[in-house]
């Protein structure tokens, strides 16, 4: 995201951060980010220096496998992305972390979706929302090959969320 300021200068969401945590009336803070891309330096600093800016962060991933994520156009890799949550860690310790999850990409095979679990169990979510693929009429991923049979995105799918609660029950229980 760009914008302008009060005085036209063109900012980031780091800079509408910054702008926003002067108003004194404003008391908290909360964003979501789509994509790993938009976590710029500048929105990674904000959140060690501005207070009013919740200690917490959505930041999707969708999978926990490259080749997946490359079939999905995502431009991120799991190295990339556990790259920047180390960064966010660094200047928020306290940080809570929520993530998207896709199971059943086409062409996702068991053991790309075990690296899924084991990038849930590196990470530590506070919360997260997870899903089965679906395929959308006019998109190249509906008409791929290797489609996954349902029963394996179901049987997935409550693999992943098992795992997710587990890491959210003991954020729960960290937070009591």
């Amino acid at each position: 995201w760009t914008g302008e300021d009060a005085k036209g200068r063109v900012i980031g969401l780091d800079g509408l951060i910054r702008e926003l945590a002067g108003l004194p009336d404003l008391k908290r803070i909360r964003y979501t980010t789509s994509h790993p891309n938009d976590m710029t330096d500048g929105l990674i600093a904000a959140h060690g220096e501005i207070d009013k800016l919740m200690p917490y962060l959505h930041l999707p991933v969708q999978a926990g496998n490259d080749r997946v994520l490359k079939a999905m156009n995502r431009s991120h890799t799991v190295e990339s992305y556990l790259r920047i949550l180390d960064r966010v860690r660094a200047v928020r310790p306290d940080i809570a972390l929520s993530g998207d999850f896709i199971v059943g990409f086409p062409g996702e095979t068991e053991a790309e979706f075990e690296d899924t679990l084991k990038l849930v169990d590196s990470v530590g979510y506070a919360q997260a929302f997870s899903f089965k693929y679906s395929p959308r009429p006019g998109t190249p991923a509906a008409t791929m090959d290797s489609q996954v049979p349902a029963e394996a995105m179901d049987e997935r799918l409550q693999r992943l969320q098992a795992a997710l609660n587990r890491d959210q029950l003991a954020f729960n229980r960290k937070s009591v």
